[in-house]
């Protein structure tokens, strides 16, 4: 889609919009090219915009922003919010003790908890996510648990009644679960219906529930209910979350760990 000098800022965020809704995700760099106006503002345009929730800001641009039963694709996840992610994972890690069984859900935030497990003498992980199973192959100490399933491609997730099945056959110290909404008043949500059935067996198998989650995730409903905020013990997110949803969830006895 071909752009052209834009003579206001509304002008400008209208053409911005078109481009995203005909190719998907923008570039900032491409942008300030085609419309001949500074990175700084069309930085600007796409925070004003992603406040509007009109997309998404990603490393280097944008991307649509999520509906109601769409799913972004863990390439794309891998490019959003990815500080905050990295310092999720490390006070994740920091929650483990040697000799813990945990659970790591499918998700670019769960695979940052494996950043920071090298130095365990002894560990027992099973997940379903085989992205995260390879990067966790690399630790000598950690005793590593895949259960079978169906592959979705689009998480790396192996789900399934064969995935459930093994599930039901472990009991964990921890599981600590990525989630695409959170609402803290109608609970933990995924855009896949197997995501979310695999999920409430993990919870039902787990000692303790820590969702690990950046602040973009709250307000936002996806398509699968996963289960509700009494069922989580732990949530370790970013200095965005609302104050609104952090007392709400303090005063339902979930501890809120900020990174």
């Amino acid at each position: 889609m071909k752009l052209k000098k834009s003579t206001s800022t509304v002008e400008r965020r209208t053409q911005i919009l078109d481009k995203l809704n005909s190719e998907g995700q923008l570039n900032v760099t491409s942008l300030s090219t085609q419309l001949n106006v500074s990175e700084v503002t069309i930085r600007n345009d796409l925070n004003w915009l992603e406040k509007k929730n009109m997309l998404i800001r990603a490393r280097g641009g944008a991307i649509k922003a999520e509906r109601v039963g769409t799913e972004v694709s863990i390439t794309e996840k891998n490019k959003l919010h990815y500080q905050e992610k990295l310092r999720i994972g490390k006070a994740a890690a920091a929650l483990i003790e040697d000799g813990d069984t945990i659970i790591l859900d499918s998700g670019t935030t769960t695979l940052e908890i494996n950043n920071h497990l090298s130095n365990f003498a002894s560990l027992t992980v099973i997940t379903n996510a085989l992205n995260i199973a390879n990067r966790l192959a690399e630790h000598e100490h950690v005793n590593v648990i895949v259960p079978g399933g169906f592959l979705r491609k689009n998480s790396l997730s192996l789900v399934g009644a064969t995935a459930e099945e093994s599930f039901r056959n472990y009991f964990c110290d921890k599981l600590f679960l990525a989630v695409d909404g959170f609402s803290s008043t109608h609970g933990l949500s995924t855009p896949n219906v197997e995501e979310a059935h695999l999920n409430r067996i993990m919870i039902a198998n787990a000692r303790q529930v820590i969702v690990v989650t950046d602040s973009s995730k709250f307000h936002k409903r996806s398509f699968a209910f996963i289960a509700p905020i009494s069922a989580v013990h732990i949530v370790i997110t970013d200095s965005g979350i609302p104050d609104s949803d952090k007392k709400r969830l303090e005063n339902a006895g979930i501890k809120v760990i900020i990174v």
